[in-house]
């Protein structure tokens, strides 16, 4: 199956975020969010990882930068989420979780 490039903004829907990953200083996937005007639940997680990048300031340290996560929708869809640590901008300031594909 071919993956389809989204890279489009996703809107998480209130009290449905993992707590239990936010206490361990990890965003909280959410179960259920918005795109395109269509409601999404999150039935499985197939995967996750992190993604990495040097410092911004010239420093040799490297920063937690992406949070990544392939998963099932409850209507069969396996999309590619992601959420990032810091905004791209100020005017993006609460566009944090992303949809990059879609399978």
């Amino acid at each position: 199956m071919d993956e389809k490039f989204i890279s489009e903004t996703i809107k998480p829907l209130a009290d449905t975020f993992d707590t239990a990953a936010m206490t361990r200083g990890e965003p909280g996937l959410p179960k259920t969010f918005i795109w395109r005007d269509n409601e999404y639940e999150v039935a499985e997680v197939l995967e996750a990882w992190k993604e990495t990048g040097p410092c911004r300031s010239g420093s040799p340290e490297l920063y937690l930068r992406k949070h990544w996560y392939k998963i099932r929708t409850a209507d069969n869809m396996v999309m590619t989420i992601y959420f990032e640590r810091q905004a791209r901008s100020k005017s993006q300031s609460k566009a944090r979780w992303w949809l990059y594909t879609i399978e």
